[in-house]
């Protein structure tokens, strides 16, 4: 099965991904590690990617979704996965639809629910790995060191999107296109919806609960 974890930008879908994938077994495949992969193995694929990234542009629908087919193709993906960051629009989630309609993969989603004014505390006080892409919160999940990456101990860079007013204006634009898929889960009966706010072990429980009912299990 695909199992589709959606959530606004700072709802915590990375942290809950990890653990969900870790206690499951399912590969977690995160849209951001992909195209890094795939740009540093120089694919076809992330060489088509970084050429809008360096642009300064969104990757295209096509290029992401390709992307994402070849990944699910490899044979850790083949049984169980856990989507995070994709898809990200009705068009890549009709794409996804249209990809396994044949195949007898069961395509289920989880929305983690979390109020926009949580969202812009949540994402300014986010801290990244310039190195690894590992993030961290200096409330919720802090780094072991002060500032220091607890993977590759890279000095840890706050990202100039993670501004307030910066935040305030990504979060209107994604938060109209994450409620369009969220329709469309809805409207044909695969959304379950998850309280997001609270410690991360109480939203881990909730989740797992969420996904065993949608046919994920240990």
């Amino acid at each position: 099965m695909i199992l589709v974890l959606l959530g606004a930008p700072g709802a915590g879908k990375g942290t809950q991904a990890e653990a969900l994938s870790a206690a499951t077994g399912a590969a977690h495949v995160a849209t951001g590690d992909l195209f890094r992969a795939e740009i540093s193995a120089g694919s076809p694929l992330g060489v088509a990617a970084k050429q809008f990234i360096d642009a300064g542009q969104l990757v295209p629908d096509e290029v992401t979704i390709n992307m994402i087919q070849a990944r699910l193709a490899k044979p850790d993906a083949a049984d169980r996965v856990i989507l995070d960051g994709f898809p990200r629009n009705p068009a890549q989630a009709t794409a996804l639809d249209a990809a396994y309609a044949t195949s007898g993969r069961s395509i289920r989603a989880v929305l983690l629910k979390v109020d926009r004014e949580i969202l812009i505390e949540r994402l300014t006080a986010r801290r990244v790995c310039p190195s690894c892409g590992r993030s961290y919160h200096l409330l919720n999940r802090p780094p072991q060191a002060s500032g220091i990456c607890d993977v590759c101990a890279t000095p840890l860079i706050t990202r100039s999107d993670d501004a307030a007013e910066t935040v305030a204006a990504r979060l209107a634009n994604q938060l109209s296109a994450l409620e369009s898929v969220v329709d469309l889960y809805r409207a044909t009966g695969r959304l379950a919806e998850v309280d997001g706010v609270g410690p991360i072990e109480e939203v881990q429980a909730r989740l797992a609960v969420a996904a065993a009912a949608a046919g994920l299990t240990a």
